[in-house]
């Protein structure tokens, strides 16, 4: 028996629906059997094998589709297109910023995806042909694929904004203890997703602008609604980012506040010692003449003296509105 190649090899119906293929149908395939989705795990060398040898893919595709990690890009190829999109890690222990990437090579008759890791968005994918609820077309497969990798993230991007909120939450309450730790995590996560979103809008842009034969009008259409989401996905981000900044702001003007004011704290507090210290340090030296030395009265007399002394300062700084 030969060993599987692939995560998901599907014939679409072009109803919505679709049935599973063995690693033999799939080889056996013609354009006239219908719509041939494929899903290729880079780790899995049968699948690798099968990219580069047995699809008949051209050999840029190939080389493309295996490739290591890139930036989203679009490209036009003669019978349909290659696309690479980027998308939110889902996977258990993953932190949203480490985007995974998707690797498509689509052609009217044929689909082939290929990834390094789980993609949750093809999972569903999967499901929905299975309950004869998917795409029946590669242009629609890609606007489907392309709107469930654009609804994660926005759940990202909304996660991210709820973290700022209760971060401003905690400086309106007092409680600045660990924020600068989750600041610095919320700001690196939002400068991660932007800097891939912005070149997958590009794609998607450039995808439409190509007018690709295999695309209809409400795909078209479809895909530049995905677009139009990205955009603002990265406007959130870049607000985001400013209300962050603007957070880190308000952060660092807490902190040198309460410096502040534990420093003027420590100078009044050394203002009043000071001539105490003085006075105490005088009349403590060893030496013969000292006012007080044979009076038992004279310690009495010191207090006296230092009591005085601490109102006056007292009543100075009052004076001055420094208390």
């Amino acid at each position: 028996m030969s060993s599987k190649r692939f995560n998901i090899a599907m014939l679409l119906d072009g109803n919505g629906g679709a049935r599973e293929l063995s690693n033999e149908e799939v080889d056996q395939w013609t354009e006239s059997d219908g719509v041939l989705w494929v899903d290729v795990n880079q780790n899995d060398k049968h699948g690798k094998e099968w990219i580069a040898q047995g699809s008949n893919l051209d050999a840029n595709v190939a080389s493309i589709l295996l490739t290591g990690e890139t930036r989203p890009r679009s490209l036009a190829q003669a019978n349909g297109l290659v696309v690479i999109m980027r998308g939110i890690n889902m996977n258990p222990g993953a932190v949203p910023d480490d985007m995974i990437a998707i690797r498509m090579s689509l052609e009217k008759r044929r689909i082939v995806t290929c990834h390094r890791r789980r993609v949750p968005s093809l999972g569903d994918l999967h499901k929905e042909l299975l309950s004869g609820d998917g795409p029946g077309t590669a242009g629609e497969f890609l606007v489907y694929l392309t709107e469930a990798l654009s609804v994660r993230i926005e759940a990202a991007i909304e996660n991210i904004e709820q973290m700022i909120d209760t971060l401003d939450d905690k400086m309106s309450g007092g409680n600045i203890e660990n924020i600068r730790t989750t600041l610095s995590l919320v700001r690196r996560q939002a400068a991660a997703i932007r800097r891939h979103l912005a070149p997958q809008r590009e794609a998607l842009d450039r995808i439409v602008r190509s007018n690709a034969k295999m695309l209809s009008e409400d795909e078209a259409f479809d895909l530049r609604e995905v677009g139009d989401h990205l955009t603002r996905q990265i406007e959130d981000l870049d607000l985001v980012r400013e209300n962050a900044l603007v957070t880190q702001e308000e952060l660092m003007n807490r902190v040198a506040l309460e410096q502040n004011s534990r420093m003027y704290l420590l100078s009044i507090v050394a203002a009043i010692f000071l001539p105490l210290t003085f006075v105490t340090g005088l009349l403590g030296m060893n030496v013969a003449g000292l006012p007080g030395t044979a009076d038992p009265n004279g310690f009495v007399y010191s207090m006296i003296l230092m009591f005085v002394c601490f109102i006056a300062l007292i009543a100075y700084f009052r004076w001055r509105k420094w208390l």
